[in-house]
């Protein structure tokens, strides 16, 4: 059993070493001293900018395919450009034509034209991802910014293309999200990425999945399932014409309230070659959402922020659980989105294991009751330090509408491949190949007893404990009789290091007598 989590973070590292690690490293620095350090408006920027530079690239491509092949060939950057009251040279909105221009003038014309440009391209159906450019903001302070800016995309965009690997450009993505969680802020949005690889490997979705992510942020979850299904099912999807159209344009989709995630997470999944993901603006628990037994796959780390206003909650989701919590309400959620037969893998708080309010008891009553629910893996409050030390857990169900609870496989991990504190280096112990393992082949997990690291507990247990998940209710710990020597040798051993103590003490004493003398 190949470990995918692991070949990509290999992959990923290999990747993004050397010359493009410090040239990103560089860019990272130019917008620093130029006064932008929030994370998500440099990667915001970054994004425009790549948006721009790959306008330009596949439209020369696509004009170099229509002369090959005879084909008339209509460029976006036709003649003229209208832009506001204003008809421009389109050439001039060409990223191979302005970069050459002076830095005032460049900076007058990204400014005045170039954007205003990409924010009407959403009607364009040459351009797959301009539906995320429509409010861009150009935030580059001064003209001289910019003009460094420009020659370290060229230079780096020069060192992608020697690479010459389909994966560098989701590598330079991934390596950008990562600065997000590097800089200790805005840390909230990375769900950590060998959490979610582990995740998706227990998973193995398939070619024809329907893959959502309703709280999607950067889109770790969806990158990560397309990864996956590039390395693991490349011959189902890239060999057929119709799973190939399916990966392409119907088999993600992401949901957001924060618009620059969205547009971070839709570059994401671009820059990992899923040409037509549908990324979208949504407040996935209001009635905005009409998603109902859609999806074959939900994969998520849903925000635990703690209260909602009960008004902007659907009311569907009020009749299953009455509650204003955000993590009870995402699971309610994920139950009716997905499709009868389709499978769930969320993050929860521990709470949501064994909290005695009504709500959290009628959530699991549902997920144990009426639909399937497969596992539940336990993980140590460090893996999401330095920016929460909330413990959580790993639910994996699948919607049934008809029950099907037979027994539960429970995991207990205590190590993560790195270490639990705020700096969270990483270490030897890793108990992620053992649960990917070991969830595979769950038919060898029947005779493992309750001092294991995992066990199954039958839903009768579960039912009797008041659908109680924490998975402390079930373990036992194994205790190892310690025999100790009887309290008079004890007494009889510390009367014996006295006299060894004052004997000592009486040689020092002389020793210090004789010096004074």
């Amino acid at each position: 059993h190949t470990n995918f989590g692991l070949l990509y973070v290999q992959r990923r590292i290999q990747m993004i070493t050397g010359d493009l690690k410090n040239k990103i490293d560089s860019l990272w620095d130019i917008f620093a001293a130029g006064g932008l350090v929030n994370p998500l408006e440099v990667i915001e920027q970054i994004t425009y900018l790549m948006f721009i530079h790959d306008l330009d690239d596949v439209d020369n491509k696509k004009a170099k395919e229509c002369e090959m092949l005879g084909l008339p060939f209509s460029s976006i950057f036709a003649d003229e450009v209208k832009i506001g009251d204003r008809n421009i040279d389109g050439k001039q909105l060409k990223w191979s034509v302005f970069r050459d221009f002076p830095a005032e003038k460049m900076y007058s014309v990204m400014q005045e034209w170039v954007f205003p440009f990409i924010k009407n391209l959403h009607s364009d159906k040459n351009s797959a991802y301009s539906k995320y450019m429509d409010d861009a903001i150009f935030k580059l302070p001064t003209p001289i910014l910019l003009s460094k800016v420009v020659d370290s995309l060229d230079e780096i965009y020069k060192l992608m293309n020697e690479i010459q690997s389909v994966d560098v450009r989701g590598d330079v993505y991934e390596y950008l999200l990562s600065k997000i969680a590097q800089s200790g802020r805005n840390g909230q949005f990375r769900t950590p990425r060998h959490i979610i690889r582990m995740m998706v490997e227990m998973m193995d979705p398939a070619a024809d999945e329907m893959i959502c992510d309703p709280a999607c942020g950067t889109s770790g979850f969806l990158v990560a399932s397309g990864e996956y299904l590039r390395e693991k099912k490349k011959e189902d999807i890239f060999y057929n014409k119709a799973n190939r159209d399916h990966y392409m344009n119907h088999m993600f989709y992401g949901y957001d309230m924060d618009r620059t995630m969205l547009r971070i997470g839709a570059m994401n999944m671009m820059t990992h070659g899923i040409d037509n993901p549908c990324i979208e603006y949504r407040d996935s628990l209001s009635d905005q959402n009409s998603d109902k037994n859609k999806y074959t796959l939900v994969l998520a780390n849903p925000p635990f922020k703690g209260s909602l206003d009960a008004e902007s909650v659907s009311a569907d989701l009020l009749k299953m659980c009455k509650t204003k919590k955000t993590e009870l309400l995402f699971l309610t959620l994920f139950i009716r989105i997905l499709q009868v037969g389709g499978r769930c893998a969320c993050i929860v708080p521990d709470g949501v294991l064994f909290g005695s309010s009504a709500a959290h008891k009628a959530i699991r009553k549902e997920i144990v009751e009426n639909q399937k629910l497969q596992a539940v893996i336990s993980m140590p409050s460090g893996v999401f330090k330095p920016y929460a030390g909330v413990s959580t857990a790993i639910l994996i169900f699948t919607k049934t509408d008809h029950g099907g609870t037979d027994k539960v496989w429970f995991y207990d991990m205590t190590a993560d491949g790195y270490s639990l504190d705020d700096k969270r280096t990483p270490v030897n112990d890793n108990d992620i190949p053992d649960i990917i393992e070991r969830f595979a082949h769950l038919d060898k997990e029947n005779d493992r007893k309750r001092t294991d690291k995992s066990f199954f507990v039958s839903k009768e247990e579960i039912v009797d404990n008041a659908y109680d998940l924490s998975i402390n209710k079930y373990k036992e710990v194994e205790y190892t009789p310690v025999e100790y020597p009887p309290t008079s040798e004890i007494m009889s051993n510390i009367r014996d290091l006295e006299r060894q103590i004052s004997q000592e003490m009486d040689e020092l004493e002389k020793l210090l007598a004789d010096d004074n003398q």
